[in-house]
């Protein structure tokens, strides 16, 4: 498979990144990829780095285009914060970064997943390297929408917009490219609403899947406070199993090569003077658990509101797909014994929730998931 066709239903997009980096005379320095979550914004960002790097490699098979893909290219710097927001020494490191020479590489690439995390302030060094970059640095910022993007850094990038692909092209993906079966393909592509990565985690884990139903499982079970409080309670717990998994083996990592690097044998005492570099690995570690648990949870409640959404549909009798086609008879369920206007004030609620996850980088996620799960309870 080439690298490209990981880009799954962007053919206008692939044939922009493609003759831009073929023609270095059209290139422009700074690019905004927008999609919605699951689009391939970071894999078109990875895919257009190893078309620059190896322009005459449309394939992407040589070690130029493998390694610029993957982020392990001498010139190729892919920057995913573990903090709520792009720190200022972050932005100052990066922009570091840019002004140095490609060392072996044609370009200097600098790709910011999640850019919609620079805030006002730390635009402020990021601004004069994206407008004015050394002739052979280029930026690829990857956000949700334009509009999630500070004016000032908007401006001087050439949009790119994705748009989701549709769940055959999707499934046809996992079949081509990781041997799924196609029926389970498309389940968990319809699951993922069309989220790559998400629908590739499902269909190469029963474990994922298993989570994912115990998920699905709540809106039938919650029929009383008490209900909801336990419920919420199971859901954080699992949530924060899920994340730890997610990032116990990399932090353990980090801490065997952080000791070697200071020279320090596993099981002997700790120098004082070398205690804050520990230190400061643990704080950062901490930071990106929390981080993993609130995406972890943010998901949860993605696959919650699409099984109202399907509640909905079937209330209303809707020709359209089920996102769930697996959960189909609890869908049924609830939407017989409950209104239209219920499944709106629950999508509602999961929407407020969400939402307040994103702006309140502190709120503690039970207290908050308790209060959703309570406004879910059948009421009236």
């Amino acid at each position: 498979m080439s690298l490209w066709d990981a880009v799954v239903g962007q053919q206008d997009v692939v044939a922009t990144l493609t003759s831009a980096a073929a023609r270095p005379e059209t290139m422009t320095h700074a690019w905004l990829i927008t999609g919605p979550p699951g689009s391939g914004r970071s894999v078109a960002a990875r895919a257009f780095a190893a078309a620059l790097q190896a322009p005459d490699d449309p394939e992407g098979t040589s070690h130029e285009a493998r390694t610029a893909f993957t982020g392990t290219h001498a010139d190729v710097t892919v920057h995913v914060t573990e903090r709520l927001i792009i720190t200022i020494d972050e932005a100052r490191s990066l922009v570091e970064t840019a002004y140095r020479t490609p060392a072996r590489g044609r370009w200097r690439v600098i790709i910011i997943e999640d850019a919609d995390r620079i805030a006002e302030r730390t635009s402020n060094v990021l601004l004069k390297a994206i407008e004015e970059p050394p002739p052979r640095t280029v930026w690829l910022l990857c956000a949700p929408s334009p509009m999630d993007m500070l004016p000032t850094i908007r401006s001087r990038c050439r949009q790119i917009n994705l748009r989701v692909p549709e769940p055959q092209a999707v499934a046809d993906l996992l079949v081509q490219r990781d041997g799924v079966e196609p029926r389970l393909a498309l389940e968990c592509a319809h699951a993922a609403q069309s989220h790559i990565g998400v629908a590739s985690r499902l269909a190469r884990s029963p474990e994922a899947r298993a989570y994912r139903d115990r998920v699905l499982g709540i809106p039938t079970r919650i029929r009383g406070v008490g209900d909801a409080v336990l419920a919420a309670g199971e859901l954080v717990e699992a949530a924060t199993e899920q994340s730890k998994l997610a990032t116990a083996e990399r932090d353990a990592e980090e801490r065997v090569e952080l000791m070697r690097n200071l020279g320090v044998t596993e099981g002997d005492r700790l120098p004082p003077s070398l205690r804050s570099q520990v230190r400061q690995l643990e704080e950062d570690q901490k930071r990106r658990a929390r981080r993993s648990l609130l995406d972890t949870i943010d998901r949860a409640l993605v696959d919650l509101l699409s099984f109202y959404r399907d509640v909905l549909v079937t209330q209303l009798g809707s020709d359209v797909d089920l996102i769930n086609m697996a959960a189909e008879p609890r869908i049924r369920e609830l939407a017989a014994e409950s209104t239209p206007e219920q499944s709106l004030r629950r999508m509602q609620a999961i929407g407020r929730t969400r939402a307040r996850f994103d702006e309140f980088g502190t709120i503690a996620p039970l207290l908050a998931i308790e209060s959703l799960f309570i406004a879910l309870r059948p009421q009236g």
